[in-house]
């Protein structure tokens, strides 16, 4: 019998670590939990560790970790918990870990993935901003020290499933003449512009497809998470702007396409569940059970398409100017976004207020390229400031 891969998930707490344990739960045969992280989750992350037993559980925190490591003294779990982000690189890196799910929000997912990267892990990616932030530094760790990148996004994966198996990053010789982003256009879709202006944060974490946390619920509702894909999608298969097309489709049953210069378009399609592409990348090349039904194709009465109302979601015309822009403008836009959201969600600004501020950010932040994720983090401070000030400020 095959030995179970060590699987590592970083933000174990959140919508994606849960789907993941979700799916692992599934095939106790092929895979066992190392290590788990969930920052300051202590419940949960005490009732994972109770299910899964991993060696080594990380916290956000040192009060944290001295909760959870009494509760599971007290359920005679033998886990060693650790906290703080030199935690997280090093689990990332464990000599047992044979795959790492990357699903911590923001940049703060960075190093640890970068960890991953670094250790030659096969990494599943759900932490967009490792590339958004560090994308050229990230795709050339992931190479030089041979690592497996796998999308995790819904789709990313649908893109990466929708390529010749032996894609090399070359659309030309692939026969690609465009990368196609389906989006659903979020809880605003129709909502008539002057009333953004209005809405509240409840508001823009309903979204109409998708069960996820509020930042990137936010996101979503901003086209913003969009955006951020785009950039990663630049990275992941080495498309320039101008081949990465988005196109809004609010039924969410096809995650992405890639459309080929002989006419053909190739689409993944399936029920809007992250436990399908998370599967996919756990098992790559093979197909496991995710616990997600087929798609029912005559309850499905049509699928609609539209161009994306660039004046309503301006956060995704930001996305394209900055990957046109390179340097740090995409770590710059990602740094000062974070920043507007955690503020809409506290009630200290509007929602139009977010490209306002992240537009503010472009212009008074210098965007000459780093090249060290030390560089990287220390210009995220500087934009994180600087938006600090105009959310003050609005």
């Amino acid at each position: 019998m095959t030995k179970p891969q060590g699987i590592v998930v970083l933000g174990a707490t959140g919508s994606v670590g849960v789907n993941t344990l979700d799916v692992v739960a599934r095939h106790p045969e092929r895979y066992r939990v190392v290590a788990l992280s969930g920052n300051l989750q202590v419940q949960r992350l005490f009732e994972q560790a109770l299910q899964f037993r991993p060696a080594y559980v990380v916290t956000g925190d040192a009060a944290s970790a001295d909760v959870l490591r009494g509760r599971l003294a007290e359920a005679g779990v033998e886990t060693e918990v650790l906290h703080g982000p030199a935690a997280l690189v090093q689990v990332a890196a464990l000599p047992e870990a044979d795959v790492v799910m990357a699903a911590i929000v923001g940049a703060a997912g960075l190093p640890s993935a970068m960890a991953a990267a670094r250790a030659g892990k096969r990494i599943l990616l759900a932490n967009k901003e490792s590339l958004v932030v560090a994308g050229r530094l990230f795709m050339d760790a992931v190479r030089r020290h041979g690592a497996t990148l796998l999308p995790v996004d819904s789709e990313h994966s649908a893109i990466f499933q929708s390529l010749p198996h032996d894609y090399a990053g070359n659309l030309d010789a692939a026969g690609i003449r465009k990368i196609i982003l389906t989006a659903s256009g979020g809880p605003f879709r129709q909502t008539p512009l002057a009333a953004l202006a209005h809405v509240t944060p409840d508001d823009a974490c309903r979204h109409p497809n998708w069960v996820m946390g509020r930042k990137i619920s936010v996101d979503s509702a901003s086209l913003m998470n969009k955006g951020l894909e785009v950039i990663e999608a630049h990275w992941l298969f080495s498309a320039p702007p101008e081949r990465i097309e988005v196109v809004v489709h609010p039924q969410s049953v096809i995650h992405s396409m890639v459309q080929y210069r002989d006419g053909s378009v190739m689409a993944q399609l399936g029920s809007p569940d992250m436990r399908t592409p998370i599967a996919c990348a756990l098992a790559w090349p093979e197909r496991i059970e995710a616990g997600v039904g087929s798609l029912d194709f005559f309850s499905m009465s049509n699928l609609t398409f539209a161009a994306p109302d660039l004046e309503r979601f301006p956060c995704l015309k930001l996305a394209f100017e900055v990957l046109r822009l390179g340097g740090d403008a995409p770590a710059v836009l990602n740094a000062a976004n974070e920043v507007a959201v955690e503020a809409f969600l506290q009630g200290r600004m509007r929602f139009l207020d977010i490209p306002a501020v992240v537009s503010a950010a472009l212009e008074g932040v210098s965007l000459a390229g780093s090249d060290s994720v030390e560089g990287l983090l220390a210009k995220d401070e500087e934009a994180r400031a600087f938006a600090l000030q105009r959310v003050a400020a609005c």
